[in-house]
């Protein structure tokens, strides 16, 4: 049933392929500013004819009192399967065209993968997506009731016709999140990362190697390089590691053992590629990664 602004109710059927389902936001698009309800038992009892689980063409259409509204791929010539209005009854071979007719056609089927494209020769493609942003129509509703007037073209008050759209950072975050982790961890893209550089100090050094990591960080910051720096006592270099790749710093810097021999692992987070740098170079070699 279809309940219009001014309250009256209308009975709408809708004819699609037995392997579809009628989606019904489509229905709602396409019908505003009717509003779309379900059919109710009352709603059979006003319309006999129709005899649930087993309607069919014969019962619909506008000499019924049931506008009746095809998919566009049932067209004249071809031949389906339906109700024959009789409980436990069906028709076989019913031929759009020569044994019924609808009132006119509305997209209102469920779309698949696979389907044509009304506007070009390609298919459709289903994707999941995340929203981020969103447009509300607001219409008049709130600018009546705020008295909200402006002039039109011939200086004449008019009321406006509002709308809102926002974008929800948080939702970015989570966007940007699930479009670029892996299978251990975040791996942000430099752009929207908490920090360029995750600084982990490993190894046996003790205050040597603190001081080092602490003197490298610095420096960074110092060149407008984010760092995070993780100086954990109370866990070990593993644990340390899962962190920095669960966090997703798009560059690992690890100062530990290699010190002893004059270098740093720098780990690239998304590649997971690996090289050691000497230590008088690493400070430049990180801001021309994060800058380059």
């Amino acid at each position: 049933m279809l309940r219009h602004p001014d309250g009256t109710r209308e009975p709408l059927a809708i004819g699609v392929p037995g392997d579809r389902d009628v989606d019904m936001k489509r229905v709602e698009a396409q019908v505003g500013p009717a509003e779309p309800e379900a059919f109710t038992d009352d709603d059979f009892t006003k319309y006999p004819q129709l005899k649930k689980g087993y309607i069919g063409p014969g019962a619909l259409g506008a000499a019924n009192g049931i506008r009746y509204l095809v998919d566009p791929r049932v067209v004249n010539g071809t031949r389906w399967v339906t109700g024959a209005n009789e409980p436990g009854r069906h028709v076989i071979n019913l031929v759009m065209g020569r044994d019924f007719a609808a009132d006119g056609t509305i997209e209102a089927a469920e779309v698949r993968a696979g389907d044509g494209c009304p506007q070009c020769p390609g298919t459709l493609e289903m994707a999941r997506g995340i929203e981020i942003g969103h447009i509300f129509q607001l219409g008049r509703k709130y600018a009546e009731a705020l008295d909200l007037t402006v002039l039109d073209q011939n200086g004449k008050q008019v009321v406006v016709t509002m709308g809102s759209y926002g974008i929800g950072v948080s939702r970015a975050v989570a966007a940007i999140a699930e479009a670029s982790y892996d299978d251990i961890g975040l791996c942000w893209p430099r752009e929207v990362a908490p920090a360029d550089v995750h600084l982990v100090i490993a190894g046996k050094g003790g205050d040597d190697i603190a001081a080092k990591a602490e003197a490298i960080a610095a420096a960074l910051e110092g060149r407008a390089v984010r760092v995070l720096i993780d100086d954990r006592s109370n866990v070990s270099p593993g644990v340390k590691f899962k962190d920095a790749e669960l966090l997703g710093v798009p560059t690992i810097v690890v100062v530990g053992k290699g010190l002893a021999d004059g270098v740093v692992e720098v780990r690239d987070r998304k590649s997971g590629d690996r090289r050691d740098v000497p230590v008088g170079d690493v400070v430049d070699v990180l801001v021309a990664t994060c800058r380059g």
